[in-house]
């Protein structure tokens, strides 16, 4: 997997941390730096260690699954993606609190960072010379940072309209990039 794959997965991954970022910053009224480098390091900190955990798991698993494996990332990347597109087009109002303690953020990270669990296991059913696990997660982490930091600045400016539009740009991504994997696997491309 090329380091431009990599990072358009870490995008798409990082869009429900943006969103929700971006909706701390519209409920913190005054956005400080501190908020924004918390925001970047729980979301960032989870969206790395969760592939992690998922590349851990799905290598356990791997022998026993190795022909259909395509098929599984294709799904697993698919169902991501088409719950993210049905997130964006929600209706529904989602409450974010202004506090950026601890008990605010875990499970806002936890919560976010599900996605990238899946992805880890996906990961673990490519071949290992496609990914790099350490630079993946490692990349993942670092662009989430970035844009969860972004995103709680960018919160008084961006808006309800903003955080819709991450997530269903997120979730074309994954759904796009799980279409990939399966193609290639078929021989088509």
């Amino acid at each position: 997997m090329s380091i431009w794959e990599l990072f358009i997965i870490a995008v798409g991954l990082s869009m429900d941390a943006f969103a929700v970022s971006v909706c701390k910053g519209l409920s913190a009224g005054r956005v400080r730096l501190g908020h924004a480098l918390t925001a970047g390091i729980w979301f960032g900190g989870f969206q790395a260690l969760m592939p992690f955990l998922g590349w851990l798991l799905g290598s356990r698993f791997q022998s026993f699954i190795s022909s259909v494996d395509h098929w599984i990332a294709f799904l697993l990347l698919g169902l991501i993606g088409l719950n993210m597109v049905r997130e964006s087009r929600s209706q529904e109002e989602e409450e974010v609190g202004a506090s950026f303690t601890p008990k605010a953020m875990l499970p806002l990270a936890v919560a976010t960072s599900i996605d990238a669990l899946t992805v880890g296991i996906t990961f673990a059913f490519l071949q290992l010379d496609q990914v790099d696990i350490l630079w993946a997660v490692s990349l993942i982490g670092v662009t989430t940072f970035v844009l969860s930091a972004i995103g709680v600045k960018a919160g008084g400016i961006v808006g309800e309209r903003g955080k819709s539009r991450a997530e269903l740009a997120g979730g074309i991504v994954l759904i796009l990039m799980g279409c990939k994997i399966l193609v290639e696997h078929l021989g088509l491309i």
